[in-house]
């Protein structure tokens, strides 16, 4: 194919193929100009020279990548636009060789293409701009080292997007997933972005690049309600984490990723797909190659700015946050400063013993319920009252760290925080005094303050360790709202009729049942009398020897599980926090008591009680390999 036969497929001279060719086309008319063009791009003509000094065109473009993974799909949008528009593409690669990234670039000049898309290494690469410069070859650089006209895929957009659905889905603790690359900082910056524009702290602890014991630690402490990635096959390896890990998906966590469009879903045999958003890369191929003729024939440039619009693919893998699906458990009761004292055995009347070691933690038992269905997986609401000493302080710390909503606890001033003294002999047992402070002056009225706590309220923890009055009004205002009233009656040694009547589920011990029923006999006739007063259930704790259920239409003596005994003060919080944490996921009373003795097992197998609550992914993986059908999948 030469110039004559260009000319006379184009019906023009060859004096005008000549000057179109060679750039000297200003005197020619638009429509010629592009009938010429494309002929000579369909036919692939190269002149044979070069006129005045003006390089002839070669129909050739060079694309220089920075690896070899580095443009996935995009790769392929410039070579189908490259060669639609009648250009041959030549593609070198770096792998982040600085050395070979400029033979490359030496390479391209010698091959006088006509403009060349460029992904520098680093910022340093664009020193050798000269070399293009010099040749007056256009040059389109792409990715985050490519200077100020550098055009990007808009990665920073999609995360801020992702974000934000997960925020609209009422997700306050959003975990960043995220794989090396050159979408990373970009992905990363969208990411704070949106938390910021949605007034949400940043938490450096919620950023991720592996899955390490610290992700462990936050999954199972409930502290990461929803998770977005940079990467699909990064969210695929998180989600067969999860799931070896028993987590439900979207129900105990939401996940959403970025896909690129050439990605294959994996076969996954619980779930059909990841919520995901696509970024079309291939078509910002396009684009840049587009720009790139458009620049190399002085046609108008589109923006400067590729656009893609967002949306996910599918609902697949988002929901509300856990806590918000499920009814949440408020927490009525005192909150102590606890004085641990390790003793070789407990002191009698007369004697001294001596201390062989001493801790103190936050605690009480409205502290150790609400920590303890926390850590279980519920929304978790306490309303007490504290001092306003430093002890104060560290209790909100505490609360916080597990993730307890603290505003339904109310400081009093030249009040103290109440404290506990509790002896621990080397056999388990304990003895425990306590010094009421801000607990004693807790009132009804500051129950009815905090009433908007119980709406969407499931179970409702109550305990005898703050006054009868402020007990009863916090068990009037459960049912008010809806909310089944558990009580354990830890102080007081009566409990008047019309209290009694207004509790689901009293859970006494031995001798707690026997100060609330001293003119009966035996257990069976205890809480045969305490059914006649209103209660629905009663479940008496037996120690070494499990539990008593009375209820009446079933009763049953439930055997405690074998673990041994280092501490046993906080294993009847232990037994309620797992027993309502169980009842509220829809198991069945024996059930979620069957479950609550492993979770008081556990608490007395170490030391202290806000230490040895165990948290839900723990629990049910001891159950399994012990019960396997007691766990619903």
């Amino acid at each position: 194919m030469n110039i004559k036969d260009i000319a006379k497929l184009a019906g023009v001279s060859v004096s005008t193929v000549s000057k179109i060719v060679n750039q000297k086309d200003q005197s020619i008319s638009h429509e010629t100009r592009e009938r010429v063009l494309k002929i000579v791009k369909e036919y692939n003509y190269a002149p044979y020279a070069s006129s005045a000094g003006t390089p002839a065109k070669s129909w050739l473009l060079g694309v220089l990548l920075r690896s070899s993974t580095s443009l996935d799909a995009t790769l392929d949008g410039i070579i189908q636009t490259a060669q639609k528009n009648g250009y041959s593409p030549l593609i070198f690669n770096n792998y982040d060789d600085k050395e070979q990234e400029l033979k490359n670039i030496t390479s391209l000049c010698k091959q006088n293409v006509d403009g060349v898309i460029w992904e520098p290494i680093d910022e340093e690469s664009l020193s050798h701009l000269t070399h293009f410069e010099e040749l007056a070859i256009p040059v389109l650089s792409t990715g985050e080292n490519g200077g100020e006209t550098s055009i990007l895929f808009p990665y920073e957009k999609a995360a801020y997007h992702i974000t934000q659905e997960l925020i609209d889905q009422k997700h306050q603790k959003i975990a960043c997933l995220l794989t090396p690359g050159r979408r990373t900082e970009a992905f990363l910056a969208g990411y704070k972005k949106c938390l910021f524009d949605n007034h949400m702290k940043l938490d450096p602890e919620l950023i991720f690049f592996d899955f390490n014991e610290n992700l462990n630690h936050k999954l199972n402490n409930r502290q990461i309600t929803g998770v977005i990635s940079s990467h699909y096959h990064k969210a695929l390896e998180f989600y067969q984490l999860l799931h070896a890990l028993s987590y439900k998906i979207p129900e105990d966590l939401s996940l959403i990723s970025l896909k690129s469009e050439r990605t294959e879903p994996l076969s996954l045999t619980e779930l059909s797909e990841i919520s995901t958003y696509t970024i079309r890369t291939a078509d910002f191929g396009s684009y840049l190659c587009r720009q790139l003729i458009n620049t190399i024939e002085k046609k108008t440039l589109e923006s400067p700015t590729y656009f893609q619009d967002f949306s996910l693919d599918n609902r697949t893998t988002v929901s509300l946050p856990f806590n918000l699906n499920i009814p949440k458990i408020v927490v009525i009761g005192s909150i102590n400063i606890d004085t641990y004292l390790t003793v070789p055995k407990l002191p009698d009347s007369g004697k001294t013993v001596s201390i062989t070691g001493s801790s103190i933690y936050p605690g009480g038992k409205g502290v150790n319920q609400s920590i303890g269905a926390a850590k279980l997986g519920h929304r978790v609401s306490l309303i007490g009252k504290i001092g306003s000493d430093l002890d104060s302080d560290y209790v909100y710390n505490t609360l916080n760290q597990y993730g307890v909503e603290t505003l339904g606890i109310k400081r009093s001033n030249h009040t103290n925080t109440g404290k506990a003294y509790i002896f621990v002999e080397t056999s388990g047992l304990s003895t425990i005094s306590i010094l009421p402070g801000a607990n004693g002056i807790f009132t009804p009225e500051d129950i009815e303050e905090k009433k908007e706590l119980f709406e969407n309220t499931g179970y409702c923890l109550i305990q005898t360790e703050i006054p009868l009055d402020t007990v009863a009004k916090a068990c009037s205002m459960a049912h008010m709202y809806g909310a089944k009233t558990i009580l354990k009656p830890s102080a007081y040694g009566n409990i008047p009729k019309d209290v009694l009547s207004e509790i689901d589920i009293l859970i006494p011990n031995e001798d707690e049942l026997n100060e609330l029923c001293p003119e009966y006999a035996t257990l069976e006739e205890k809480t045969n009398y305490l059914l006649t007063c209103g209660v629905d259930t009663i479940i008496v704790t037996l120690g070494e020897k499990g539990c008593y259920v009375k209820t009446p239409e079933w009763d049953e003596y439930i055997a405690a599980v074998d673990f041994p005994a280092i501490d046993s003060t906080g294993a009847s919080d232990a037994f309620i926090s797992a027993l309502s944490s169980y009842l509220l996921y829809g198991y069945s009373l024996r059930e979620a008591v069957r479950i609550a003795t492993y979770a008081a097992g556990f608490c007395i197998s170490r030391d202290g009680v806000v230490s040895s609550l165990i948290d839900k992914h723990e629990l049910e993986a001891h159950i399994k390999q012990k019960e396997t059908h007691l766990i619903k999948e």
